[in-house]
């Protein structure tokens, strides 16, 4: 028998609106919402809207200053233009979206959300004109000159990368830097904190919990710098419908435009695409997306290491008053923050690579499948920004467990095998590794063991000493400087 008490696609929760983020299809925008608020000025769609306000506005501008057009705007004038984008609003949002999908102020629904900017702007210029003291007379003798000569992607590859390089400049860069700063006072910490290394599984040459968060400080910050880089090379076109200025040479061909336009993207703080079909090629934000799955696989590679570390013991975890770690064991703190960190990651990369490979891709001249796809960037940038908090607030929880570490070093003594053998090899015994795996390989021993060994060895007393002397926790090496070395790797920690 079917059960049709369940809810139907036409059902809602009781009380619960759209906008709730309770009801959420994205638990970018539900779960997570406080998370990702700081990257909604950048990837919202009110935000696009905005950005191509300000390219369409800009060059505007720039068409008045050519001297070959017959407009031309005084400063309080192009004030006055500016301030169109500068305090743009919901109610300038609401009604781009309301000319694109049903018509308003006069004007049919556009069905393309470049155009409906274009006619925003026909209504807001109206608006200036009104005003008894705005310095803007004729609105209606600018509506020619509002996208003139341009495609819609001239707008959108400007308007995408004036929010791409902010969102990761002013929030994505400042969340891997705290994770990367944090691991390396980490790092500073616990430099001479010794701890068993393990390679394959197994136990290995000890090292320091110092030591191994600086490899993860000094990786961090090589990736974060990788980013910066991308990022400052973000890259815009404008040059028509087939990139060829075809357009703009017709109407004025006394007019160097493609110096124009290279000016036009520069002063948006963009290099300049002289090159393309009617697309920008988008390598520039393959190489951030690249650079970005980088950061994101040191910091997986950190997560899974920081998950092992605290099943092992070797990190305690910090309770939370009043959380629950399991529904039914009371006694657990899980290493959830770590868990949540890599799910996040691994989707943002997944995300990242269908990105880098999709986006530099366009059949002929122009095809659209590109232009659904770049509205996930927001959602991806949202995916590295919970991996990047989450993996902080793991780290803000744990605590290294120096006993629990010690015993286990105590309790491998066959590790200074290594150290053993190759003193004996500076000395020049020839079997040294022979010598130290028969004694150790697949056998549990103790420092007893290694110290009837030495009793038995034709070595000076010199030599004997210095053997007797070594200590799985005493060998160490050089980690506590190692961590130094910090510094010199990538991205500054106190920049």
């Amino acid at each position: 028998m079917t059960d049709d008490s369940g809810p139907t696609a036409d059902d809602a929760i009781s009380g619960l609106s759209r906008n709730d983020p309770l009801a959420a299809v994205s638990p970018l925008d539900g779960r997570y919402a406080g998370r990702t608020a700081a990257l909604s000025p950048y990837a919202g769609e009110a935000a696009l809207m905005r950005a191509r306000t300000r390219v369409e506005v800009e060059y505007l501008l720039a068409l008045g200053a050519l001297g070959a057009t017959p407009i031309g705007f005084d400063e309080a004038t192009a004030t006055a233009l500016r301030e169109v984008y500068a305090d743009f609003s919901a109610e300038d949002a609401r009604l781009i979206k309301a000319l694109e999908t049903e018509g308003a102020a006069g004007y049919d629904a556009t069905n393309h959300d470049v155009k409906a900017v274009e006619y925003f702007l026909r209504v807001r210029l109206a608006d200036v004109a009104e005003d008894p003291d705005a310095p803007l007379d004729d609105a209606a003798s600018l509506y020619p000159w509002i996208h003139f000569g341009l495609t819609s992607e001239d707008v959108n590859n400007l308007a995408h990368r004036l929010l791409v390089g902010p969102a990761v400049r002013e929030v994505i860069v400042p969340a891997v830097r705290e994770v990367r700063d944090t691991l390396a006072e980490l790092a500073q910490e616990y430099r001479d904190t010794p701890m068993l290394a393990r390679t394959h599984g197994q136990p290995a040459t000890p090292t320091t919990f110092g030591k191994e968060m600086a490899v993860y400080a000094a990786r961090l910050g090589r990736a974060l710098g990788r980013v910066v880089v991308a990022n400052e090379d973000l890259s815009g076109k404008l040059a028509g419908a087939s990139g060829t200025f075809a357009a703009h040479r017709a109407a004025y061909p006394d007019v160097d435009w493609r110096a124009f336009s290279a000016s036009f993207v520069r002063d948006l703080d963009l290099e300049h695409t002289a090159l393309a079909t009617q697309v920008n090629p988008c390598d520039d934000l393959a190489a951030l997306f690249d650079a970005l799955r980088g950061v994101n696989n040191v910091l997986l590679d950190l997560d899974v290491d920081a998950w092992l570390y605290v099943s092992d013991r070797y990190l305690g975890q910090e309770a939370v008053e009043g959380e629950t770690g399991s529904s039914t064991m009371p006694h657990k703190v899980n290493p959830i923050d770590f868990e949540n960190s890599e799910g996040n990651l691994s989707k943002a990369n997944g995300d990242l690579t269908f990105l880098a490979d999709y986006v530099t891709s366009s059949r002929l001249q122009r095809d659209l499948s590109d232009s659904t796809v770049k509205r996930n960037v927001g959602a991806v940038l949202a995916h590295c920004l919970i991996g990047y908090s989450k993996a902080a607030d793991g780290l803000s929880k744990v605590v290294p467990n120096e006993a629990v570490m010690r015993e286990e070093l105590d309790a491998t003594p066959e590790v200074i095998g290594e150290a053993v053998q190759t003193i004996l090899r500076r000395e020049g015994d020839t079997e040294a590794y022979e010598r130290v795996k028969a004694l150790s390989r697949g056998r549990s021993v103790t420092l007893d063991d290694f110290r009837e060994l030495f009793a038995d060895l034709d070595v000076d007393d010199a030599v004997r000493a210095e053997l007797q002397a070594l200590t799985p926790a005493g060998y160490t090496g050089v980690a506590d400087e190692l961590v130094d070395e910090i510094d010199g790797a990538g991205d500054s920690p106190n920049e």
